[in-house]
């Protein structure tokens, strides 16, 4: 990986101080929800054993899947920031089947072949070296062990995510923030495919979800796209632009280009499964 690209990647990471709990309330419901519900559907025809969550987040995906799995399967929640994994951790109660970890994807603290289930909702993205990544996820699953994950699509085919790329780098035409190159960096299925492949995966599927979604408070999600990502960490350190103003103009451009509330947008993703060989 370039090192511009790994620098966006690893500071895009850095979900922390009050980012978790307005990702969770701003953009959880409108953008995660519902692919969160796609995936536990997946895992639950499977009807696996002992589940792995990789960068959980807020829990969105974590709290879908133990709703969708069997009640004897054992589902373990990890991500790589504490604060993300403690919002994560308060949508659950005591005697649920389901442990809490703090864990870097590149380096997991587990056993070879402890798992026969891996889900990951929009994480790959933003693992530094995604082969690497693919390997370990491999060697924790068992033999036959699948791994299930999605991807957004390119920033073109998300509006929302391209209306605030644009809108805030017109407040920084010298050295725009990057953010929303991470999440939509990722897109294409050969590259994923190809990747999964020289990590040791057989029997790569992929498949579209394109999703509608209803909007009925577009200051609310913009809200969310600065305050609730890293993007609110890259306005603060150039200095000079108030944070609210940007998130105005993303508001304003969100009306002007998918209409004004009630409106819908679109959101386009990508769900791969792969086994390990």
């Amino acid at each position: 990986m370039k090192q511009k690209e790994a620098a966006v990647t690893t500071q895009a990471s850095q979900f922390v101080g009050d980012i978790p709990e307005t990702y969770d309330r701003c953009l959880g419901p409108i953008i995660f929800e519902d692919y969160a519900r796609d995936l536990a559907r997946r895992a639950a025809a499977i009807g696996p054993a002992r589940v792995l969550e990789l960068a959980a987040g807020t829990g969105v995906a974590s709290r879908k899947l133990r709703d969708a799995l069997a009640p004897e399967t054992h589902l373990t929640v990890t991500d790589l920031n504490a604060p993300m994994l403690e919002v994560a951790r308060s949508k659950f109660n005591a005697g649920e089947n389901v442990d809490f970890v703090t864990a870097d994807a590149m380096q997991l603290d587990f056993p070879d072949n402890e798992f026969d289930f891996i889900v990951c909702q929009f994480g790959v993205m933003f693992f530094p070296d995604k082969v690497a990544a693919f390997r370990e996820a491999h060697r924790v699953l068992c033999s036959g062990g699948a791994y299930l994950f999605n991807t957004w699509r390119p920033l073109l085919e998300n509006p929302f995510a391209n209306i605030a790329h644009d809108a805030t780098a017109q407040f920084f035409p010298d050295d725009p923030p990057q953010f929303y190159k991470a999440p939509f960096s990722y897109p294409g299925p050969e590259a994923v495919c190809a990747d999964m492949s020289a990590a040791g995966f057989v029997k790569i599927e992929h498949d579209a979800v394109n999703l509608t979604k209803p909007v009925t408070d577009w200051r609310h999600f913009a809200h969310g796209l600065v305050y609730g990502n890293p993007l609110i960490d890259e306005i603060r350190s150039r200095g000079g632009v108030d944070a609210d103003d940007v998130m105005g103009a993303i508001e304003t451009e969100l009306r002007a280009q998918l209409g004004a509330e009630p409106a819908s947008m679109p959101l386009r993703a990508t769900v791969f499964q792969g086994h390990a060989g």
